[in-house]
């Protein structure tokens, strides 16, 4: 028996403290505390960054992709008891870009956490689009409240 359960977008603001423009995901399909959190973000010309990413051949910034990474990375630690909400920092970030995510894209991403310790999260994730690979990071995070309780006086 596994603990999985999904976050509609209003229920992903527990465990995600970002918003709007801000908030890379519109769904979690499917979280195990702890373990993976997937999700997926659909792109529309309306999105903010594509006026300008790039006029004519508008496409979705390779940093939007790394945060969205990112934040599905958050879903996975946050939804474990306790850790509800909690805001979390970027430590290092080690991502590959293989190809453009363009208005009109659904895009997949599944984050896995690969350790938990003291405050510090590993994890891995991935981006898809139509079940192709577009992006992956390997990722290192913290949430500070925990991080700074073992940090030397």
């Amino acid at each position: 028996m596994t603990d999985e359960f999904s976050l509609s977008s209003i229920e992903l603001q527990r465990y995600q403290p970002n918003r709007y423009p801000f908030l890379m995901i519109d769904r979690v399909v499917s979280v195990v505390p702890g373990e993976y959190a997937e999700g997926y973000k659909n792109l529309t010309n309306n999105e903010w960054f594509f006026p300008k990413h790039f006029e004519g051949h508008p496409n979705m910034p390779g940093a939007l992709q790394l945060e969205s990474m990112a934040q599905m990375l958050t879903v996975a630690i946050t939804t474990l008891d306790g850790l509800e909400g909690k805001v979390t920092h970027a430590l290092e970030h080690k991502v590959k870009f293989m190809k453009e995510v363009v208005p009109g894209d659904r895009l997949d991403i599944r984050a896995e956490l690969t350790s938990w310790k003291r405050g510090i999260a590993r994890g891995n994730a991935i981006c898809k689009v139509d079940n192709v690979i577009v992006s992956s990071a390997n990722m290192l995070i913290t949430i500070p409240d925990i991080f700074t309780q073992y940090l030397p006086k």
